[in-house]
């Protein structure tokens, strides 16, 4: 499942089964990420700020951007993106020994069918976005999950397939 990396995961006894389920588990836990889509404003270039995400029911990505947002500008355009999520350090913590994962695809808008769904998973998963989560102006984005980068200690470092990451943890 490991498709490239700096080390074989099996020298500490993981593998890709496990390295997708540490994945799926800090995605789970949370909230934010540094959310980098490709600039209008400077073409080409990457933009990224943080961003609160929840998860739709399949365990993808969900976003919550103003239609006014250059997020939202620069996803029309070109759905490309990535998301930037990382275990928190805390106050003494070293951040690089933290585990940590680019996740990269598509976005998409919600469906309107799925809509009413995908609000209320955002604004249990975020409640102080529930307010901003019933604006029209405000809209809901899905990841399409391509595929995460994880760095998840020394020697465990390597592309997995997006689908091995969506679920639950414990899968």
């Amino acid at each position: 499942m490991l498709t490239s990396g700096m080390a074989n995961p099996d020298d500490d006894g993981s593998d890709g089964n496990d390295l997708a389920r540490r994945a799926r588990t800090l995605l789970h836990t949370q909230r934010q990420g540094v959310l980098s889509t490709i600039s209008l404003h400077r073409a080409g270039y990457p933009y990224g700020s943080l961003t609160p995400y929840a998860l739709s029911p399949g365990g993808a990505p969900l976003i919550l951007i103003s239609a006014l947002a250059a997020h939202t500008q620069n996803l029309m355009a070109d759905p490309r993106a990535s998301l930037f999520v990382a275990a928190d350090a805390g106050d003494a913590g070293d951040p690089q020994a933290e585990t940590r994962l680019s996740v990269l695809g598509r976005f998409a808008r919600v469906a309107a069918a799925r809509d009413a769904d995908a609000r209320a998973r955002y604004a249990a998963r975020l409640p102080r976005a529930a307010a901003n989560s019933q604006t029209a102006d405000f809209q809901l984005w899905e990841m399409t999950v391509e595929e995460v980068r994880l760095v998840a200690g020394f020697g465990q470092i390597g592309w997995l397939p997006g689908a091995a990451v969506l679920g639950e943890p414990g899968r």
